[in-house]
């Protein structure tokens, strides 16, 4: 019987131990693995724009549809000359819809006011990689007007489009991975610690910027642009 005691009060004794040895030892554990440092690495790289869209928009208006056809396919032709006199290749100059407003199909307004039914409007599009050409053209094909190229209101322009982004990705992950590191070292060193392995990681988004900062133009008009990505990485400290 006393022995039957004896033996019970030691296996409630060892329970009792255990009990407070497992949450102790995960508690323990748990505090080590929040031992961690959050830094974050910025990798900057300056870029040149490698594709150009340039679009030229232009209208021709009369009372005449076939006659006002044939003014904006002038234009058209006048145009395209301009442009592959400049250097670029037919296949770089694509031609856009025609779009054909009557002013006649609006029943509200004053039939009397009018001064041309008909309004056509035309659209070419450039797409190119010779970035440098169009900068050095755009500039004169104001000189078109002259000639009888009537430009709508919303004008033409050009955007430049850096496409090779992936191909510099890997790199700039490792610099902001090694500007993280270098961050995470520091903290590490003032706090009495050192850094060890990567616990989380968030590679970030790369965003494209004008190089320079202009309130006028933003960054598709620029050819010279900025990529950035921030990442934030998890250290494990020891």
């Amino acid at each position: 019987m006393q022995k039957s005691i004896i033996t019970s009060a030691a296996l409630i004794g060892t329970g009792l131990l255990l009990a407070g040895f497992f949450p102790g030892y995960y508690y323990y554990h748990s505090q080590m693995d929040n031992r961690t440092v959050t830094v974050k690495g910025l990798a900057e790289q300056d870029v040149v724009a490698d594709l150009a869209l340039w679009t030229i928009r232009f209208q021709a208006s009369g009372n005449d549809v076939l006659m006002t056809k044939k003014d904006i396919e002038n234009q058209q032709k006048m145009i395209t000359e301009f442009l592959t006199k400049a250097g670029f290749g037919s296949d770089e100059i694509l031609v856009q819809g025609l779009t054909m407003q009557d002013a006649y199909a609006d029943s509200y307004r004053d039939k009397s006011s009018i001064s041309a039914r008909y309004t056509l409007n035309q659209t070419l599009l450039v797409r190119t990689d010779k970035v440098a050409l169009v900068q050095n053209t755009y500039p004169n094909i104001g000189d078109l007007v002259s000639k009888g190229v009537t430009f709508n209101s919303y004008g033409n322009g050009v955007s430049y489009v850096y496409t090779k982004l992936n191909e510099i990705k890997p790199q700039m992950l490792n610099a902001a991975i090694i500007n993280a590191k270098a961050a995470a070292d520091e903290f590490a060193k003032t706090s009495g610690s050192k850094v060890g392995d990567i616990r989380h990681a968030n590679q970030g988004v790369f965003s494209i910027t004008a190089r320079e900062e202009n309130p006028d133009s933003g960054e598709s008009s620029q050819v010279n642009k900025k990529v950035r990505v921030v990442s934030t990485i998890e250290y494990f400290l020891k």
